[in-house]
């Protein structure tokens, strides 16, 4: 095995971003997240198959935009990873790519007419675009599956869902977010969580008021400079 030659810090960001996202209850056993590596931008980097709170520096291997490893690594590696392969290569600007089966979510993707929107500040992300969070349907693309992203076409699919958007659902699967560095995918992925949960919540009370496209772009703008205040809290409660 070749040792990576990314960026000591990224991988760091890295394995710190597999804990927080545990810790934070938007992966478990299962999920992971991956960083375009630094130096080529046709690499990425991934944890080996293992679960995310287990993940160390050892266990950061290099890919290739085909999803297979480099470097002579032979150890077993997750099924899932065309998810973060298609979507570097659709999306130059992703940076970070979170996958998680994000329990709050699950609802939204299988629920017809009930999209996921910003129903406060920390969320605006979700409506900045000026359109609803997408869903993915992978049986428009194969009416077998097990809903597992297998393969490139697969994968492929699901980053034309994504768009330009920074999160999709994904029907009776999960979700995945996005972000220009693995600080601000990792915040994608857990306020959208949290914003799923008081969406739901919400809707049993009453008609919801939700941001709207001016709220969400003008917070989601000034919030990016605020990303490390919550990176260093979350960092904190996983260190050690």
């Amino acid at each position: 095995m070749v040792p990576s030659d990314a960026d000591r810090g990224l991988i760091e960001d890295l394995v710190a971003a597999n804990h927080i996202l545990c810790d934070q209850g938007v992966v478990d056993g299962f999920g992971h997240i991956s960083a375009r590596h630094d130096k080529h931008p046709h690499r990425f980097l991934l944890a080996r198959n293992l679960a995310p709170a287990q993940v160390s520096a050892a266990d950061i291997l290099t890919f290739d935009l085909d999803g297979n490893t480099l470097g002579g690594d032979t150890r077993p590696v997750y099924l899932e990873r065309f998810i973060h392969s298609e979507i570097y290569r659709a999306r130059p600007d992703v940076m970070a790519v979170v996958h998680s089966h994000s329990p709050s979510i699950i609802p939204f993707g299988v629920v017809k007419d009930v999209a996921l929107r910003p129903i406060f500040h920390m969320a605006g992300f979700l409506g900045a675009s000026g359109a609803s969070t997408p869903i993915f349907e992978i049986r428009t693309v194969d009416a077998e599956s097990d809903l597992l992203i297998r393969d490139a076409k697969l994968g492929a699919a699901l980053a034309v869902s994504l768009g330009r958007n920074p999160v999709v659902l994904m029907r009776g699967h999960g979700a995945t977010a996005v972000g220009r560095n693995v600080r601000q995918a990792v915040y994608r992925a857990i306020y959208a969580e949290i914003n799923a949960r008081l969406q739901a919540a919400a809707m049993q009370l009453g008609t919801v008021t939700y941001l709207n496209d001016a709220e969400a772009t003008r917070f989601t703008a000034g919030i990016d400079s605020q990303i490390d205040r919550a990176w260093n809290f979350w960092k904190m409660r996983v260190a050690g």
